[in-house]
């Protein structure tokens, strides 16, 4: 009997190890994403940037947890620039504004919690 939930196009399979590098490629000039998992309850999306690129100021309803993988960005949350790179993560707060600029290429996973 199978157990896990359906796998959507392009989202990550269950019972794999994954190298998380390699869940998104980059594209020059551009910002990448792919959606690993989506639930009710939340997300996970791999994005990849090119340098200089990056997400305009918005804001979310939720909080997001994002965990660089590789490279440098700077991630300003709420007006506050933030220095990040490979290793290191950042909660998101809901209803803060923010605003994400890749210094090199860089990837990140966003974990989106929806409750």
């Amino acid at each position: 009997m199978n157990t896990t939930p359906q796998q959507g196009q392009n989202q990550m399979p269950s019972v794999v190890v994954v190298r998380l590098g390699d869940l998104v490629n980059y594209q020059e000039g551009a910002v990448v994403s792919r959606t690993l998992v989506k639930r009710q309850t939340g997300t996970v999306t791999a994005f990849a940037f090119d340098a200089g690129q990056g997400l305009s100021e918005h804001t979310a309803a939720f909080d997001a947890l994002v965990q660089i993988i590789e490279g440098k960005a700077e991630i300003t949350v709420a007006g506050k620039p933030l220095p990040v790179e490979g290793g290191e993560a950042l909660l998101l707060p809901a209803n803060q504004p923010h605003a994400v600029t890749a210094i090199t290429r860089f990837k990140m996973l966003l974990t989106m919690i929806r409750s």
